[in-house]
């Protein structure tokens, strides 16, 4: 069970037919300001609740070709079983590691985090899978890109949501949040044994 001192949430922007990025990792349909528009849907605000950031490798690497290294100071760690290129200049707040979410959320909760932002697709999918996302923010942006990397994958069972509230911008965006609820626990019940002794005939 994903380490319950750890609250993650997703927060995301997908295309109409559910898709992050194109195939190839572009995100050039995503709106990026301009005319005016001043809105951050809410980021900020966001960031301001966030100790530390978890994503993958290729997310990483993402977020650097895009320039000025968006986080700050903010603890962010890479996951990742190949070896993770970090510059020197971020080499005291980005940290690479690799293992199962129980372990990952172990090492943040050591280190004092209390509330992490979980991107990128196949990670999004891992933490999901292991019960760890306690909440989603999406925001859907009115394109159909036709084909790309799915926000969500497979699952081996249903994840029910609860609907907190919808925002909807003057831009065309879609805002919506999502509780998660909690993975249901089995009750393991121990063999019943009879205390019936069969008698000799």
């Amino acid at each position: 069970m994903a380490d319950a001192l750890v609250k993650a949430t997703v927060y995301i922007a997908t295309s109409i037919d559910g898709f992050i990025a194109r195939s190839d990792g572009n995100i050039d349909w995503l709106p990026h300001g301009g005319d005016g528009d001043a809105e951050d849907y809410g980021y900020a605000a966001f960031m301001k609740t966030v100790d530390a950031l978890v994503m993958g490798r290729k997310t990483f690497e993402a977020v650097r070709s895009f320039g000025a290294w968006p986080y700050g100071k903010k603890p962010v760690v890479v996951l990742s079983s190949k070896k993770v290129d970090i510059p020197k200049e971020l080499s005291r707040s980005v940290t690479a590691l690799s293992g199962n979410v129980d372990a990952i959320l172990g090492h943040l909760a050591s280190n004092g985090v209390k509330h992490v932002y979980v991107d990128g697709g196949v990670t999004i999918q891992r933490f999901l899978k292991a019960g760890a996302i306690q909440r989603l923010i999406i925001t859907r942006v009115p394109v159909l890109i036709g084909q790309g990397i799915p926000l969500f994958g497979g699952l081996d069972h249903d994840i029910r949501l609860t609907h907190v509230i919808t925002r909807m911008y003057a831009s065309g965006l879609v805002q919506s949040e999502y509780e998660v609820a909690a993975p249901k626990r089995r009750t393991t019940r121990k063999p019943r044994v009879s205390k019936a002794k069969k008698r000799a005939s």
